[in-house]
């Protein structure tokens, strides 16, 4: 069979190939880089234009803090640049152990362990915890990393209507039969900016014996009172079973995953984990960045605060200008729904040229009919740039007609 393909025409691969590509241009689903040449920040440079940037998950304006910036290159200094291996071999120091111990303490939890990113964590995690006898609960509109990380696993998978605590509580009652089950949910919604009922879900799974995960990834470090999330916005803390989340958003923006959880869970990732085992460990200059922005959020809540007053009055000035928002009050994640994806496109590009950075989605990444520009807010706008988003969007928004 293998010579057989070998005698083919290799060109035949490189047409198909070819004709996909195609296929995605003539559909307008084609997907450009836009290359930035300055830190990533509150305005950042696009070629040689400044503009205010509204579409990135640095959402507590820590990326290119001077103090993470200083702790990165200290560590390089004093650790070296990179481990050339994975963490079993000899790719542990003694930072990547303080690094997880920083996390399990800020989220409450026994013990964490370190992946090279999120998308990671979540590949390793269900394999290693669910099989033939167990199920797996899932959100419909979890993650791609989640719904990969599922198809690892042997448990029978299950998917309920998103935020369908009646649809949950049917399928838990249908796997009743399973040996463990665990309930599967991201704590905010990248797109459409929800957040899941935690209090309800975590109900339910006391009702029926099961486990509760989240994949925390767009709340970690400024959701809650002290950035702790959604269990600590859904008054759950304690109540969770396992959080993975991410490094490469709020909290510093490098890179790096993990997941964190009993002691029990993390030893048993440490020995099978495949993401975990097989692949090199995250570099010594983003973990002593990150082992700073622990330091950083257990100091102050400032960041935290700023970023709901930055929310809260972006939500409310664009609802008043007539703009559909998706997604809950408090998330700073807010699609402005405008449904036809050239449209969507277009909007971007005006926005654009008025010095406001910020990208149109539209399918498949989003449903069809569901186009949208995914504003994202940080802590690091201050009131004017606020304003001046707010603005542009109207100007544009009334040129466009997407508002009167």
């Amino acid at each position: 069979m293998f010579r057989e393909l070998d005698m083919q025409d290799p060109s035949l691969m490189l047409e198909r190939v070819q004709n996909e590509l195609r296929e995605i241009r003539n559909s307008g689903l084609w997907k450009d880089e836009r290359v930035i040449t300055s830190p990533q920040a509150d305005t950042i440079t696009v070629g040689s234009e400044s503009v205010i940037n509204f579409c990135s998950n640095n959402y507590l304006g820590l990326s290119s803090h001077p103090r993470v910036v200083s702790a990165a290159k200290r560590t390089i200094d004093e650790r070296g640049f990179g481990m050339s291996s994975s963490r079993f071999i000899c790719g542990t120091q003694d930072i990547h152990k303080e690094l997880e111990q920083s996390i399990s303490r800020f989220h409450g939890t026994e013990d964490a362990l370190l992946y090279a990113s999120c998308f990671d964590a979540n590949a390793g995690l269900f394999e290693q915890l669910l099989g033939p006898d167990d199920a797996v609960l899932s959100d419909s509109l979890n993650h791609a990393s989640i719904i990969d990380g599922i198809r690892l696993c042997k448990a029978q998978r299950h998917r309920y209507k998103h935020l369908d605590m009646e649809d949950l509580e049917r399928n838990l009652l249908a796997t009743q039969g399973c040996r463990n089950r665990l309930i599967v949910t991201d704590g905010v919604f990248s797109m459409d900016g929800d957040i899941a009922p935690l209090k309800e879900i975590c109900d339910l799974a006391d009702k029926y014996h099961a486990q509760v995960f989240i994949d925390e990834c767009h709340a970690t470090g400024f959701l809650g009172k002290t950035g702790r999330g959604t269990p600590e916005l859904c008054d759950v803390e304690g109540r969770i079973d396992i959080i993975n989340s991410t490094l490469g958003k709020a909290l510093g923006g490098g890179m790096g995953g993990y997941t964190t959880g009993p002691k029990e869970v993390i030893d048993l990732l440490r020995q099978r984990s495949r993401p975990y085992l097989f692949s090199n460990t995250l570099v010594p200059s983003v973990v002593g960045g990150c082992i700073e922005v622990f330091k950083i959020l257990n100091e102050s809540t400032d960041c935290v605060e700023r970023l709901c007053e930055n929310v809260s009055h972006f939500r409310k000035k664009m609802s008043a200008a007539g703009f559909a928002l998706n997604g809950n009050e408090q998330s700073p994640i807010v699609p402005v729904m405008i449904g036809d994806a050239t449209l969507a496109t277009k909007m971007s590009e005006e926005l654009m040229k008025k010095g406001i950075y910020v990208v149109g989605f539209s399918y498949p990444v989003v449903p069809k009919g569901a186009a949208r520009i995914r504003c994202q807010i940080s802590a690091a706008h201050t009131h004017a740039q606020v304003e001046q988003c707010i603005d542009a969007f109207i100007k544009v928004g009334r040129e466009l007609h997407v508002i009167t």
